[in-house]
């Protein structure tokens, strides 16, 4: 046996911790992870690693982005604040959604990409990966262009927010 993992070994361990996180996490919610149950976990250090607050403010977004994580300081511990666009505040049903896709980033740092923000997600919402990644592109296609809030048709251009 290699006592040192591959890079592919390495990433699958990844996946399958950020999966068990997610999944314990909805378990111990009883299934339900609506806007009040999401500020509730981003308290618990079991999901989420270090402290994170949520702030609806379009300011420091890019163009297209429908938020952002920012350090509060040079520590990890020191917390995060995930900004949001202010369109979303009173979305109720979407800040679960938005806010998941972010924890992976906060308890693994650099390390985590799009796969695990999305596998994330998805398994605590317990909704399919390519359901939540549909979802996901078109709040980021309604930043981009608030006219296509009522479009269905799903966005992104083959990126991943």
């Amino acid at each position: 046996m290699n006592p040192h993992p591959t890079a592919e070994e390495a990433q699958q361990s990844l996946r399958d911790h950020v999966v068990t996180k997610a999944m314990d996490a909805r378990l111990r919610r009883g299934g339900l992870i609506d806007r009040v149950e999401m500020m509730r976990l981003l308290e618990d250090r079991a999901v989420v690693r270090y402290p994170l607050g949520v702030r609806f403010d379009a300011e420091p977004l890019l163009p297209g982005e429908f938020a952002c994580l920012e350090s509060l300081g040079e520590h990890p511990r020191d917390g995060f604040c995930l900004f949001i666009h202010p369109m979303f505040e009173n979305v109720d049903d979407l800040i679960p959604l938005l806010v998941a896709y972010y924890i992976p980033a906060i308890n693994y740092g650099e390390v985590a990409s799009h796969v695990e923000a999305e596998l994330f997600g998805a398994t605590l919402l317990g909704i399919d990966v390519e359901e939540y990644y549909t979802i996901l592109c078109s709040v980021a296609d309604t930043v981009s262009d608030p006219s296509n809030a009522s479009s269905s048709t799903p966005g992104c251009g083959g990126h991943h927010p």
